[in-house]
């Protein structure tokens, strides 16, 4: 059946135009309330919205087919988050497409704000024509210390532009590891107190939440900022303590603000900023150009179609650090861990403590995220009636108190060499299993190990696994069993510990009932674990 898809807000023509040449189904729905909105979107597998259509919770409590939720721009405060994750619904934004028209915006506060041209612009035109040049002398920029808060997409390209403007530039990010940015160019400082009282103009661009609410406080902007501070918001309107903010400036705390953003948008008629001479506001227009308009609902739709059509992830915004669409030398790994949680899941009764994956190497490290959610994925589905996929599988495993650890281990365990992905699920009863794999340079997944008994064995297909102990007469057993009920064995490996035998039986065919049973009453025939895993490239 063809995928199909809801445009649930007016996006721009050449945005549509793609999905008609990507020969994807899409209807145009555009107003829907949220009663409308949430007995439709059960009938498609994606959904396109700008910032008009409001994805509810009640709008996604029967999401039917739905896959993926594309907001053809940066925020997704019209989009219930945790209500998508829960469901397994991906939501990607394209924060990229309008990251220049964004930047451009925050400069163009920046040069009005310090050149006072709103200001002289309302003095020329007014009537009679005034022309006072004097109570409109600006600030010069170059030479002057800009803080950028936030070093993403937009936080780097104003301060490329500002460093080419001859200002001097500092950065704030906690989550940026490295001592400067842009080549050495930017210096992080790590106390934003420190930080803001060495800047003469500061711009924030973080995405918002607890963690940024109020980052330019009343403490702050009346005890550790400079008098010619200005400030420039471009992000979110919490970052800033507006009435802080205006009574700064009333107080001459400050020299002037200039604001894209608002906590409450639009803004009452009695909101403290406005009247006064010093600030600079503007409607949210931060991506409102022709070009960002046109290249986010562009860039929505192709994302909505390469997941669609091949699982390639672009912007995520509740995916974590997953990734699906690996370079070939990488794509192996996806395979080997979700065959990994397959056979673990084979071998455990459920009931998971705890999943902790492990990986060595070069290039298995890199993935660890990505590789712990799809293994996870494979563990948890034989005993969860919702679907269990990478986007709410984290959600899923932690609402039931099971713990989920990634360690980068150094080098590989003893006797292993390479890229080593190790997969460890831990019982509530203090059962506990244990793989190991790797991939060669063929690109094929292989088991290496399971617990204790080492092995080379590429999983696929119809799998027995048979734990005995090592007696003669076993082997043969096992195979007039298979014989008897007339499956094939297509491939056997055996591996030896101590007193007891790991057999890892491929067949042409399911393995019946019957023949599991019979296997199970032979003699010295300890465990026997039917596992069905996709045959080889599937």
């Amino acid at each position: 059946m063809a995928m199909r898809i809801l445009v649930a807000d007016k996006l721009a023509a050449e945005g549509l135009d793609f999905l008609k040449q990507s020969g994807m189904q899409f209807d145009e729905k555009v107003g829907l309330k949220e009663d409308e909105l949430a007995a439709a979107v059960g009938a498609y597998d994606a959904m396109v919205v700008r910032s008009g259509a409001k994805v509810t919770a009640k709008v996604l409590d029967k999401p039917g087919n739905l896959k993926v939720i594309a907001r053809a721009g940066v925020g997704v405060d019209n989009i219930d988050l945790p209500a998508s994750t829960a469901k397994g619904i991906l939501v990607l934004n394209t924060a990229e497409a309008s990251t220049l028209s964004t930047a451009e915006h925050a400069l163009a506060l920046m040069m009005s704000l310090a050149r006072k041209i709103p200001q002289a612009d309302a003095h020329v035109k007014s009537k009679p024509a005034k022309w006072n040049k004097t109570y409109y002398q600006g600030t010069q920029l170059a030479g002057k210390t800009l803080g950028v808060v936030g070093l993403g997409r937009i936080g780097r390209t104003v301060a490329s532009r500002a460093i080419a403007m001859e200002m001097n530039v500092l950065g704030f990010d906690p989550f940026y590891t490295q001592p400067t940015a842009l080549d050495g160019k930017v210096k992080l400082i790590r106390d934003f107190d420190e930080f803001l009282a060495q800047l003469d103009v500061i711009t924030f661009h973080v995405p918002g939440g607890e963690g940024t609410r109020h980052l330019l406080n009343k403490e702050r902007l009346n005890g550790k900022c400079r008098p010619n501070l200005l400030v420039i918001n471009d992000a979110r309107g919490e970052v800033v303590d507006e009435i802080a903010l205006a009574e700064a400036l009333k107080n001459k705390k400050i020299a002037g603000a200039a604001l894209d953003v608002f906590a409450k948008e639009p803004i009452a008629p009695d909101h403290p900023l406005l009247g006064l001479e010093n600030v600079v506001l503007t409607p949210h227009l931060g991506a409102s150009t022709d070009e960002a308009q046109t290249a986010v609902s562009v860039e929505a739709c192709k994302s909505i179609v390469a997941y669609l059509k091949n699982g390639e992830i672009r912007g995520a915004v509740n995916a974590g650090k997953i990734k699906l669409d690996l370079p070939p030398d990488e794509a192996p790994f996806a395979d080997l861990a979700r065959r990994i949680g397959a056979l673990l899941a084979g071998l455990s009764e459920g009931g998971y403590k705890s999943i902790t994956l492990r990986a060595s190497g070069q290039r298995a490290p890199k993935l660890m995220e990505t590789l712990l959610r799809l293994a996870t994925v494979e563990l948890l589905k034989p005993h969860l009636a919702p679907p269990v996929n990478v986007i709410n599988v984290e959600h899923l495993a932690r609402s039931r108190g099971i713990e989920l650890h990634q360690i980068h281990e150094q080098s590989p365990p003893q006797g292993l060499v390479g890229d080593i992905v190790g997969v460890r699920a831990e019982g509530q009863n203090g059962e506990s299993h244990r793989i190991l794999g790797t991939v060669y340079a063929d690109g094929l997944p292989r088991i290496l190990r399971i617990d204790d008994f080492a092995m080379d064995m590429v999983p696929e297909g119809h799998m027995v696994l048979i734990i005995n102990k090592d007696q003669p007469g076993v082997i043969g057993a096992v195979g007039t069993t298979f014989g008897e009920a007339s499956v094939n064995i297509a491939d056997m490996v055996i591996s030896r510990h101590t007193s007891t035998a790991l057999m890892v039986v491929k067949a042409d065919s399911t393995p019946t009932d019957g023949l599991m049973e019979k296997l199970r009453s032979r003699p010295n025939i300890v465990r026997v674990k039917a596992v069905e895993l996709p045959p080889r490239g599937a």
